[in-house]
């Protein structure tokens, strides 16, 4: 009896097209159905919150070995951990709201920091240009992000989805097109 065996040039491919296939699927997604996708994703992270809270509170409730302070700050962790997730699907749509805008103004946030960072260090720097071009861009890029969150979530969802369906059909292509070792 002959078995045959994929050779791992083939496994890699089929791991690409897969991959790009799925990429591309879920940009897709984004792209047509941006709300509802957000809004699925923000239930995906609720529901983590929740099944994370009762893990927090079951070793709150049954690790001995913690002592008290460990005990009470998990189930503390735990209480926390659930009634956000219960609160984020109860309210999934502002919730998904919510943690876009959140999420950009930390995100402008710290590339702010970065660029000042970048700035302070630039008497280090090997490339005084380079690094000031990086620190002015980051910086406006921050503060644009920080000054127009809700056009900032939308932008970034938007590249987001462009990003996966490009980088999805690169993928795609790299495994259709690359070179057949088997």
């Amino acid at each position: 009896m002959s078995t045959t065996t994929a050779s791992p040039a083939r496994i890699s491919r089929t791991i690409l097209l897969a991959a790009g296939l799925a990429a591309i699927a879920f940009g897709v997604v984004i792209l047509f159905w941006p709300a509802k996708t957000a809004i699925a994703l923000t239930g995906v992270i609720a529901f983590q919150a929740i099944v994370g809270g009762i893990i927090y509170l079951a070793r709150g409730i049954t690790a001995k070995e913690l002592g008290v302070g460990g005990r009470v700050g998990n189930v503390l962790l735990g209480l926390l951990y659930a009634g956000a997730g219960i609160i984020a699907f109860t309210q999934l749509q502002q919730s998904a709201a919510f943690l876009a805008i959140f999420l950009v103004i930390m995100m402008g946030a710290l590339w702010v920091v970065e660029g000042f960072v970048a700035l302070f260090s630039l008497g280090q720097s090997e490339s005084k240009g380079l690094t000031i071009l990086f620190a002015l861009i980051s910086i406006i890029a921050g503060f644009t992000l920080i000054s127009s969150p809700l056009m900032g979530a939308v932008f970034l969802w938007w590249f987001l989805a462009v990003g996966m369906i490009a980088m999805g059909a690169l993928n795609v292509g790299r495994a259709i097109f690359g070179r057949n070792k088997d």
